[in-house]
């Protein structure tokens, strides 16, 4: 069984989505692209893919891509428009409070209780997910202190804190439930150089320690090939390739004589550099 397997999926904002037939007229016949011949973006166009149980799995892709719907979809924050996504098989529509049990997520806009501090937030969160004891406190400090927080910082107010920092705080959270899938939607954003190897070593970590299965959402170029044993390329909502690292680099064919990249496959494969700007429709 698949940790993850995403069939035909399609997710538009906007205006209500059309029919498939009238859509397949409105983009030529070809059903690509996020154009919005009856208004509004298509955010994720008809993807399919599958993920291994225990692979780090990684979507590269330019902020507006689609990447952070795509794993709002497989989170059950959102419902798809058409087509179907499992966890280890459960669907996450008519299923989604067993899938919840099994998943966290971690995204840029983590929220928490900014007057409290990382442990207090952390031991909140943990009572919720009904874990308690004198032996939990002891697993938050670990974790934070893993992760690269100062131990004075860990009992004073999350507010005093920089923005990668409580980055890390959100992901010490999500690993306190010991997920079987954990859903990082670019958890390096914002972090210093020191502190994405930290959290980037601790990933790692979770998959040959705990077999944890990964998907990771990205558009750091050395972090997806560092991390990830499979990356889809998605653009424009779309799946434009999808293969292990060596894999994509090796569709490139480059004139000179430096060794391709996975900017020059995204180049290749949509024309377009991969740029850093602030989400729209994801």
């Amino acid at each position: 069984m698949e940790a993850i397997v995403v069939q035909d999926v399609y997710k538009k904002f906007g205006k209500t989505a059309q029919p498939f037939w009238r859509r397949m007229l409105h983009s030529n016949g070809n059903g690509n692209g996020n154009g919005n011949g009856n208004g509004g973006v298509i955010a994720v166009n008809h993807v399919s893919f599958e993920v291994h149980q225990g692979e780090i799995f990684g979507v590269l892709g330019p902020n507006g891509g689609g990447k952070s719907t795509l794993i709002r979809l497989i989170s059950t924050l959102l419902l798809p428009d058409g087509g179907n996504v499992q966890v280890f098989g459960l669907d996450v529509v008519q299923q989604s409070m067993q899938v919840q049990r099994l998943i966290n997520r971690v995204s840029v806009e983590a929220s928490f209780f900014k007057k409290l501090s990382p442990m207090e937030n952390l031991l909140y969160g943990a009572r919720l997910y009904g874990l308690q004891g004198g032996e939990i406190q002891k697993q938050v400090l670990e974790i934070l202190l893993r992760l690269g927080l100062e131990k004075r910082a860990i009992y004073h107010p999350m507010e005093e804190m920089s923005r990668g920092m409580q980055q890390k705080v959100a992901i010490a959270r999500a690993l306190l439930s010991h997920p079987r899938l954990l859903l990082l939607d670019e958890p390096t954003t914002g972090l210093d150089p020191r502190s994405k190897r930290e959290v980037q070593a601790v990933v790692q970590e979770l998959r040959q320690q705990h077999g944890t299965t990964i998907l990771l959402t990205t558009h750091d170029m050395m972090e997806a090939e560092t991390l990830c044993d499979r990356i889809a390329i998605l653009e424009g909502g779309c799946v434009r390739a999808l293969d292990t690292p060596a894999g994509l680099k090796s569709m490139v064919k480059m004139s000179d004589s430096h060794e391709p990249t996975l900017e020059d496959v995204f180049l290749e494969l949509t024309g377009k550099k991969l740029v850093n700007e602030e989400e729209t429709e994801d």
